[in-house]
């Protein structure tokens, strides 16, 4: 098989970045799945995961969204058999998705919705997977009780990203009020698109911006920007018993007694917790990613793709990495699979 990869961390714009190599094509066994990958996505993961790259003369594959065929299954596989269409993010301790045959265990992974192409369901799973945890599992944000959410308020700190262009979506469906940040008229325009009752805008300080709008505090915010530039924003704008998640590094120690008068609680989400550790809880991803592809496939969710690249070449996805890397990016950047 086919795979693109690289040996060592190098900037961006280095020639010759990322290989093709061939390798054999992996056995599947136990609770493993074989996937024919027909459809990659890129993610910050992608290009943080390349820049930390060990310097060991070992080929590492990236990427974490797939969709494809199952090929093949392990011997304890129940969920799944060959033929069936999937889509899934993986796990970031084990070799990625920019190839032709992927192993992938079945607790995480769900069948792909019916009405999209295996490169526009590519774009879906891992900031899926993200927001909803965030929102739903560590806001704990009841997605079923619109009328108990009536009139709260959910700030998303980087609405145009992948993670904040489903969470905006998610929001709304759980009868939340969503405010969205975003600075460029194409990316207030997509934000709004998605659903957005408001928008404001991130490079000024989010307390005027929310103030200006009427709303001084709010009652849930996901950061998928700089924590470290908005901790003590968040701590400042967020209402008494609030709740706020993020999805970046602190790189700062920051002040967590800022948020104790309010008994406002702070969370990481990190959607390859649940594989990384094995936990017992994995197959919730299974369930969540089969509930989304039934959400997309009635229409209720939006897909979030916005850019193809094509078929996934070494160049091809050197370019999407530099497209990440500018903070430009509106939406998700798809490929289909690499080409025989």
């Amino acid at each position: 098989m086919k795979a693109i990869g690289l040996y060592k961390a190098a900037p961006v714009d280095t020639a010759g970045l990322f290989s093709e190599i061939d390798m054999e094509v992996p056995k599947a066994e136990g609770r493993d799945i074989l996937v024919r990958v027909k459809g990659v996505a890129v993610n910050p993961v992608d290009f943080k995961v390349r820049r930390g790259k060990a310097d060991d003369g070992n080929f590492k594959i990236l990427g974490w969204d797939a969709a494809g065929v199952v090929e093949a299954v392990g011997e304890d596989v129940t969920l799944f058999r060959p033929g069936d269409e999937v889509w899934y993010a993986g796990d970031v301790t084990r070799s990625g998705s920019n190839t032709q045959f992927q192993l992938v265990d079945e607790r995480i992974v769900a069948p792909k919705p019916k009405s999209l192409g295996f490169a526009d369901a590519a774009a879906l799973p891992l900031t899926t997977i993200t927001a909803w945890e965030a929102l739903f599992d560590r806001m704990m944000i009841d997605r079923n009780a619109k009328d108990a959410n009536a009139g709260k308020t959910l700030l998303v700190i980087g609405g145009a990203g992948g993670v904040g262009s489903i969470a905006i979506q998610l929001g709304k469906l759980a009868g939340l009020t969503v405010i969205a940040t975003a600075s460029r008229p194409e990316t207030i325009d997509w934000v709004k698109n998605l659903g957005a009752d408001q928008v404001i805008n991130h490079r000024n300080p989010l307390n005027d911006e929310l103030k200006a709008i009427g709303i001084p505090h709010v009652d849930y915010i996901l950061c998928t920007s700089e924590t470290d530039q908005y901790f003590d924003m968040m701590a400042e704008i967020i209402a008494p018993q609030g709740r706020i998640a993020t999805i970046t590094e602190a790189k700062e120690n920051h002040n967590v007694d800022l948020l104790k008068a309010k008994s406002a609680s702070f969370s990481y989400e990190f959607m390859f917790t649940r594989s990384m550790f094995q936990t017992p809880d994995m197959i919730e991803q299974h369930k969540l990613l089969a509930t989304v592809a039934d959400l997309i496939d009635a229409g209720t969710l939006k897909n979030t793709a916005n850019e193809s690249f094509g078929a996934l070449t070494p160049e091809s996805l050197r370019k999407a990495h530099a497209l990440l890397e500018s903070g430009k990016a509106i939406g998700k950047i798809t490929f289909e699979g690499i080409a025989d």
